[in-house]
């Protein structure tokens, strides 16, 4: 059906391109998305974008389009163009007069993608807006004023909470604001950001949709005195005297405090100052819970990263810095004392909405990414959202070689020296993966030492990610990074590094999911390029320790680095793996459940 229009397409001059462009406009807003009409559409797009990007839609990218206009998430492989099909069905439905979302992980992709397929929209005659943590709230609402609007899933987010903050404030309900465009002349909607959900593209679906759902977004006021603080710094210091196991516990798995008798009994010792909020008992338990978590769950440059005196929360998600945002419930101002920075003032919830709740106010909401396939029920169940696996165009080259399970660090870092030399001696570049800031701190460190040159991509140097990535394809070039260089990043090879194997990616350690571990590896063999990848794993005592279990202690019995000692712990590994995937769609399934409830306790309020 697209080609079908191919050949007339390409013989049209610019003008008559845009010409055709508000022909359909007027048609599809007529007819709707018929299959006739959105063949046209499609062919047009692919005509312009050729023009315009010098690059032309694949069959399978078409194929993407069609599955996202449809409603559907296209797992596509990584590599395989999901950035242009993407562009596909959200240029045809902006010339059917429907407003589009483009939501991607980060900041990043966002200018990146709207800058780099800007062109294609203008060519036919429609607005692209971005929208990024950068751009003033009172310029955002002429950025969703335009036909398509890149932005990132967590910006408007905040922009509808803040959206649904101003109608409570001037006490505006649905009914009412569409009257007052009748007769009033600055009705109370020019205040609004947002026009409306109308349809989303949801890039990274999984990670959008799944893994970012368990984390609720607040938006928050100022409420802290002063002597709360005091209160704060002296909880914090008699947690330092607790000792863990003894007094307290921490499960490995789903991270609670736990306080034991011995420590009961310790904190009955403990006086708050008179006058503080709450019931004595209760209260001090809270806050003795939070305070021995700020001390032993949340880690400097893990958790969060200190910055010119200020403590900020990293995205365990993305590896990205996320400004602007703090902890709830004292915890922000607990680890700002225990890192000794300017304490903020504790924030009050004013508006808050998981991402479940948000997505499903969409009328219309599709996805595109390279991993669905273990989410496909999650995302049917929550969303209603089937997915559909496409093919690749080319056969993929990647090749996956086995993977390496070490006893402790130092047995892994000489095996991650020899192979980056090896590689480096056959003119490949090498992407090293890592799971947090430190990790990546401590990965450049041991090639440091033996004089490798590379480059380091984490949260502390951020603003350097595009020279990074750039030079990341270029040969013997070394790059460390955490996982900022995982979804949506396109490492180009440079001229003559495929011939010799292309990128080699290797993973210093499993992440949370077993879908972002296939995002990292998919950075190499990418639209047919040869490529590959490995894992090496660390399975020490700590690990052995979360681990738990028979195997553990059958781990604990074997002679370390022997084939069955491997077979085991690769087994382990993956069934911590597992249970953390587990816990975490529970934590989600949960998080929803309490919307829902709250959604039913407050249906007759003016917020619904």
């Amino acid at each position: 059906m697209v080609e079908r229009h191919a050949a007339t397409l390409g013989q049209k001059s610019d003008p008559e391109l845009k010409r055709e462009a508000s022909l359909l406009r007027l048609e599809l807003r007529r007819q709707g998305f018929t299959d006739a009409l959105v063949g046209r559409a499609f062919a047009l797009v692919r005509e312009v974008s050729g023009r315009t990007l010098g690059k032309r839609h694949y069959n399978v990218q078409l194929l993407g389009g069609f599955a996202l206009l449809k409603g559907m998430v296209a797992e596509m492989e990584t590599g395989e163009g999901k950035t242009l099909a993407a562009t596909l069905a959200a240029a045809t439905a902006a010339l059917a007069g429907v407003p589009v979302h483009v939501l991607t992980v980060n900041d990043y992709l966002t200018g990146r993608d709207a800058g780099e397929m800007g062109p294609v929209y203008r060519a036919l005659g429609l607005s692209v807006g971005c929208v990024v943590h950068e751009v003033p709230v009172e310029s955002r609402r002429r950025q969703y004023l335009s036909d398509i609007t890149y932005c990132t899933n967590k910006e408007v987010v905040f922009d509808y909470l803040r959206d649904r903050l101003t109608l409570k404030a001037t006490g505006t309900g649905a009914l009412r604001l569409q009257v007052e465009h009748l007769y009033r002349t600055a009705p109370c909607g020019d205040a609004l950001l947002l026009r409306g959900l109308h349809y989303a593209i949801a890039d990274e679906a999984d990670s959008l949709l799944i893994d970012e759902a368990r984390t609720p977004l607040v938006i928050s006021g100022s409420g802290l005195h002063r002597e709360d603080v005091e209160v704060l710094r002296g909880v914090l210091e008699f947690a330092r005297t607790l000792a863990e196991g003894g007094e307290f516990t921490v499960h490995p798995t789903t991270r609670e405090v736990h306080i034991t008798p011995a420590g009961e009994r310790k904190l009955h010792l403990l006086e708050l100052p008179p006058g503080t909020r709450g019931t004595a008992a209760l209260r001090k338990g809270e806050l003795v819970r939070r305070a021995i978590a700020a001390l032993h769950r949340y880690q400097p440059d893990r958790e969060y990263l200190v910055r010119n005196g200020k403590v900020h929360i990293i995205d365990t998600h993305t590896g990205r810095v996320m400004p602007d945002r703090s902890w709830d419930q004292g915890l922000q101002q607990l680890i700002e004392i225990k890192e000794g920075c300017e304490v903020s003032s504790q924030q009050e919830t004013v508006a808050r909405m998981s991402f479940q709740s948000f997505f499903r106010r969409y009328l219309h909401l599709a996805g595109m990414t390279g991993t669905a396939g273990e989410v496909v029920g999650e995302l049917w169940s929550v969303y209603r959202l089937p997915v559909v696996r496409l093919p690749t165009r080319c056969p993929s080259r990647r090749t996956l070689l086995p993977d390496r399970i070490f006893y402790d660090r130092e047995q892994r870092d000489r095996f991650l020296l020899d192979r980056v030399a090896e590689l480096r001696r056959g003119g490949r570049p090498v992407l090293i993966g890592t799971a947090s800031v430190a990790a990546s701190e401590g990965v450049s460190r041991v090639l440091g030492g033996e004089g490798i040159p590379h480059a380091v991509l984490n949260a502390k140097n951020d603003a350097e990610e595009a020279a990074i990535v750039a030079r990341a394809g270029e040969s013997c070039a070394i790059t460390v990074a955490t996982n900022m260089a995982g979804r949506g990043t396109d490492i180009k090879l440079a001229a003559g590094v495929a011939e010799v194997g292309g990128l080699h990616v290797i993973l210093t350690e499993l992440h949370d999911a077993a879908r972002v571990d296939r995002q990292l590896r998919g950075r190499c063999a990418r639209q047919g390029d040869p490529g590959s990848c490995q894992t090496l794993t660390v399975l020490d005592d700590s690990v052995l320790v979360k681990a738990g279990g028979t195997a553990s202690l059958l781990l604990r019995l074997l002679p370390a680095g022997t084939g069955l000692w491997e077979l085991v712990a690769g087994r382990v590994l993956l069934r911590m793996q597992k249970e953390t995937e587990r816990l975490h769609q529970r934590l989600r399934r949960e998080l929803l459940h309490r919307d829902v409830q709250t959604r039913g306790l407050l249906s007759l309020s003016q917020e619904q």
